[in-house]
């Protein structure tokens, strides 16, 4: 079994085979129902792939229950799920989606790629409270709008992974008016002027 790395990460080559599998499911659906924007299909494994696979370097290793919220085309959900069965395989996934075609998008990589996640088509806002050790959410909504979804599902002393783009600091802000928290706060690894954010301790004002 030979190693290779994506966003810095230790990976067998069989799971390089899966995430590059994957990454050909995407562009094949794309067209069809938007999984992705258009323009990104050429740099599919930076734009879509690394920046999923990073979220997977700063979650807690010892979680047991990942969420990700509106999980679309599987970014980050599927990526990280395709990780950790080969590097945290103790961890359960549960993919939310509330469009049906994006959810038997999620079904139909879940049975090509043989991963035991779990796929919901349900709407964040009404699916019964998940109790989730790690929940994480990529281009969702803005942070005052997000964590309310996060707080919902997120068990007593978990930890939420919150990619967000150039204003990520202005969201910060306003998010601030209402909840506490404690924020990590990562460099992107492929957009200069993006975050990765690490929450915890999150409670209403």
């Amino acid at each position: 079994m030979t190693a290779t790395q994506i966003a810095g990460i230790d990976v067998s080559r069989e799971t390089l085979t899966r995430l590059t599998l994957f990454a050909d499911l995407l562009r094949k659906w794309t067209p069809a129902i938007n999984l992705v924007a258009t323009g990104t299909i050429p740099d599919m494994w930076t734009r879509h792939i690394v920046d999923s696979a990073q979220l997977f370097c700063v979650a807690p290793p010892d979680a047991r229950h990942w969420l990700d919220l509106g999980s679309g085309g599987g970014l980050p959900g599927i990526v990280c799920a395709i990780l950790a069965a080969e590097l945290q395989p103790d961890c359960r996934f549960t993919l939310v989606e509330s469009d049906a075609r994006k959810s038997a998008f999620l079904m139909t990589a879940k049975r090509e790629l043989s991963l035991p996640i779990t796929v919901l088509t349900e709407r964040a806002e009404t699916l019964a409270p998940q109790k989730a050790d790690l929940v994480t959410a990529r281009a969702l909504a803005p942070l005052p709008r997000l964590l309310p979804l996060v707080a919902r599902h997120l068990a007593k002393g978990g930890v939420a992974v919150l990619p967000k783009g150039k204003n990520h600091a202005t969201e910060l802000a306003a998010a601030r008016r209402e909840w506490q928290f404690t924020t990590d706060t990562r460099d992107s690894l492929t957009d200069p002027a993006a975050r990765v954010l690490v929450l915890k301790e999150l409670t209403r004002v």
